[in-house]
C-alpha cells in the first residue's frame, strides 16, 4: 500500500485498486444526547419489543409511573440523574458525542464501491458501499439518527462517527469506485483480512 499526493492505492489479488481522496465537510460543534430524540414510542411501547422485554420487570418494580413516558425523554432523565439504567437501551455507542459531516463530491457521489477512513495517513477503516457514497455518508455515517443508537438501531453507524468525531482534524476518506456488487463485496473481505484495519470490529 502506498500513498502518493491525493492517491492510496492497494495491491491485492495482482491488482492495483486506487482510492481517491474525497473531502468531507464538517458541521462545527457536535450532537449529543442524540437517543433522547426518539420518542416515536412509550416506555410500555419499548418493552413489548423481544429485544427490550428483559427489561420490563425492572421497568414495572422501579419506574411504574414513567410506563407511558415518551421513551428518549424517559432516558434522557434517568440520565441525568446519573442513573446508569438508561445504557442497558442502547448500544455500545450510543450516547456518544456525534459530529455532523457530509460527503459532497460531485465526481463520486453518485458512484459505488470501496472507501477507507485513515487517520494521520493510517488505515483505520475498510467498507463497501453498494447503493451510493453518497447516501452512506450522508445518511448513514455523517447523521446520527436517534433509532440509531438503540439495541435494534445501526450500531455501526454510531461507532464509525464516533471515532471519526474524535478524530475529526486528522481523518481522511478515500473511495474507490467499482461496478459490481459482487466484485465490491469479494474485493472488501480480501482488503480487511489483508490490513485489520483497527476499526473494523464486526468484519
Amino acid at each position: 500500500m502506498a500513498q502518493k499526493q491525493t492517491f492510496l492505492t492497494f495491491h491485492t489479488n495482482n491488482r492495483e485498486l486506487a482510492f481517491v481522496l474525497t473531502p468531507l465537510t464538517f458541521k462545527e460543534g457536535y450532537e449529543q444526547n442524540v437517543f433522547a430524540q426518539k420518542n416515536n414510542k412509550t416506555v410500555r411501547q419499548t418493552l413489548a419489543d423481544p429485544k427490550y422485554s428483559r427489561f420490563t420487570q425492572k421497568v414495572i418494580r422501579n419506574y411504574t409511573s414513567s410506563l407511558d413516558t415518551p421513551l428518549g425523554e424517559f432516558l434522557l432523565q434517568l440520565k441525568t440523574d446519573a442513573n446508569p439504567f438508561y445504557k442497558e437501551f442502547l448500544n455500545p455507542n450510543g450516547d456518544s458525542k456525534y459530529a455532523v459531516f457530509t460527503f459532497t463530491d460531485p465526481r463520486y457521489i453518485h458512484a459505488k464501491g470501496l472507501y477507507t477512513f485513515l487517520v494521520d495517513g493510517q488505515v483505520k477503516y475498510i467498507g463497501r458501499c453498494l447503493d451510493s457514497f453518497g447516501k452512506r455518508i450522508n445518511q448513514g455515517y455523517g447523521k446520527i439518527h436517534p433509532k440509531n443508537c438503540y439495541l435494534d438501531g445501526q450500531s455501526t453507524n454510531c461507532h464509525l462517527n464516533a471515532l471519526i468525531s474524535r478524530y475529526r482534524d486528522r481523518v481522511t476518506l478515500f473511495v474507490c469506485p467499482l461496478t459490481d456488487d459482487k466484485e465490491i463485496e469479494y474485493l472488501e473481505k480480501i482488503l480487511i483480512q489483508k490490513h485489520r484495519p483497527e476499526w473494523n470490529i464486526a468484519k
